[in-house]
């Protein structure tokens, strides 16, 4: 397994992790080290850190890929499930959080299943259908609307009352279902001509 995969690897071990900063502990699991009381009291800052590290392997791995010639159909099919895996999980915690409505959850997954869907239905054709920069543009903004309303608006909140998080949030929104649409019509004329 070449480096790029490893990468895309570790950014989906790094989920678990994500999901667990969001686990309460009960009082008797707090009280039993200093360091798991600590874990517990900040684990939603912990949270961030860890999802903005495994954000930042999406770039990384495809970096590597590329300049060290090492892009796999494994790494083709890797790379692309952890980025919804992650951004899925983020928002179903989120949800479970009380911190975004559901139905901004079941837009962007949805879009996601969506998406995958019209990629196996092309990959049967033997088409490989390559991401396009409007979903690039997505995956960025979705990552800033989570980390941003993870972290209650901080540090814009320092500077302004505007709720820069949510506004992210609405943008993140619009764009996912602008480039799920792009994506379709686009690619649906290239399934008909199957070239």
């Amino acid at each position: 397994m070449n480096l790029a995969n490893k990468i895309t690897l570790a950014r989906m071990a790094l989920i678990p992790l994500f999901m667990l900063c969001f686990i309460p502990l009960p009082s008797w699991i707090q009280e039993s080290s200093e360091l798991i009381r600590f874990l517990d009291q900040h684990g939603l800052v912990i949270g961030v850190i860890i999802f903005a590290l495994a954000a930042g392997t999406d770039k990384l791995d495809g970096y590597v890929a590329r300049k060290y010639n090492q892009i796999t159909n494994l790494g083709k099919l890797l790379d692309p499930l952890a980025d919804k895996l992650l951004i899925s999980v983020a928002l179903i915690m989120m949800v479970q959080e009380n911190l975004i409505g559901s139905w901004i959850a079941v837009i962007i997954i949805g879009r996601e299943i969506v998406i995958t869907a019209l990629r196996m239905i092309a990959s049967e054709q033997g088409i490989a259908l390559a991401a396009d920069r409007y979903g690039k543009l997505k995956m960025v903004l979705q990552v800033a609307a989570i980390i941003a309303v993870l972290l209650n608006n901080v540090p814009f909140s320092l500077l302004t009352d505007v709720r820069v998080d949510g506004i992210l949030l609405w943008l993140a929104v619009g764009v996912t279902l602008l480039s799920g649409l792009n994506y379709i019509v686009v690619n649906y004329r290239l399934l008909q001509t199957g070239k």
